[in-house]
């Protein structure tokens, strides 16, 4: 039997202890998705547990706020996702500029993107010169009109304003985001 040094002994217990750590913050990551949906997860992280409580940054103390009146839904969803016993959940802004983005993160605000209703996906781009070597004010404007001409030259018109809107407004709102904000 080989003794081995204190410090390889806690090197080793740190490293499963880490290992451990992780897969349940992922597993946790996961199960909030999961619990809150993907629009809501993408404005919030969760950040840790302690004493049974969650702690989660939000994007904005609005969100926050809004979210403490479905504390107990998730918490219920969460417990039993996880089989955990969280008793409480605390939301936060304070923290949320600290904690770096994860991949999960990253990939839910893509796939939220894929799937908005002002998405253009087969735009023709009209660039025959990069707008970096356009120098000339005049120049870069006409630029920028030849490329919003074609992009907008086989869209359907908005019923009540007769301008160019993504089919997916149309779809969504059967008019274009513009009308449909000053109609709310």
């Amino acid at each position: 039997m080989s003794f081995k040094s204190v410090d390889h002994v806690l090197g080793q217990l740190g490293d499963r202890y880490r290992a451990y750590n992780q897969q349940h913050t992922q597993r946790l990551l996961r199960a909030w998705v999961e619990a809150v949906g993907p629009v809501v997860a993408v404005q919030t992280r969760p950040l840790s547990i302690y004493h049974d409580v969650l702690r989660v940054a939000t994007s904005s103390s609005a969100w926050a706020q809004n979210l403490v009146f479905e504390r107990q839904r998730i918490l219920t969803k969460l417990n039993g996702i996880l089989s955990l016993s969280l008793v409480d959940i605390r939301f936060s802004s304070a923290q949320w500029q600290e904690q770096p983005r994860s991949a999960l993160n990253a990939s839910l605000q893509a796939q939220l993107w894929q799937q908005h209703p002002s998405r253009l996906t087969d735009t023709v781009r009209a660039d025959t010169q990069r707008p970096e070597t356009l120098t000339d004010p005049l120049q870069a404007f006409q630029h920028w009109r030849k490329l919003m001409r074609s992009r907008t030259q086989n869209m359907p018109s908005c019923p009540r304003c007769q301008c160019p809107t993504p089919p997916g407004e149309l779809q969504r709102w059967e008019m274009c985001s513009l009308c449909i904000a000053k109609q709310w």
